[in-house]
């Protein structure tokens, strides 16, 4: 079982940064690929950016290549957004996401454990 916490949202203003974290339990985090999804109000979830167990393999949606960096620290059992320039239309709720398989996956069920979320706005 594999738990996962988000934090690092809140209010920021267009072109403003901020940096989510998703701190995971167990022992075996190091192995798993990692995703950030979100969420806006009624829009379904979406792919963010994904990051594999050793951090060889990134990968990021279009809206966000350029302005996001996934990273991750294996010893620490912490995966981390850095959002840059946002923009309004980033806002939503984020969702940090464990793919035991390692799959590198863009798809929402190939995720096996999910946060419980944390909030961005962004305003213009």
């Amino acid at each position: 079982q594999v738990q996962l916490v988000e934090s690092g949202g809140g209010l920021v203003q267009a072109g403003g940064s901020l940096r989510l974290s998703c701190a995971a339990s167990g022992p075996t985090f190091s192995s798993h690929g990692m995703g950030w999804f979100r969420q806006a109000p009624g829009k379904e979830r979406e792919f963010v950016a994904l990051i594999s167990w050793s951090g060889g393999t990134l990968d990021y949606a279009d809206s966000v290549k350029g302005r996001f960096s996934i990273s991750r620290d294996n010893a620490k059992n912490t995966v981390y957004l850095q959002m840059s320039s946002l923009k309004p239309e980033d806002t939503a709720v984020y969702y940090c996401a464990a793919d035991v398989a390692g799959r590198n996956s863009r798809r929402r069920d190939e995720y096996d454990y999910w946060g419980q979320g944390t909030q961005v706005t962004v305003s213009s």
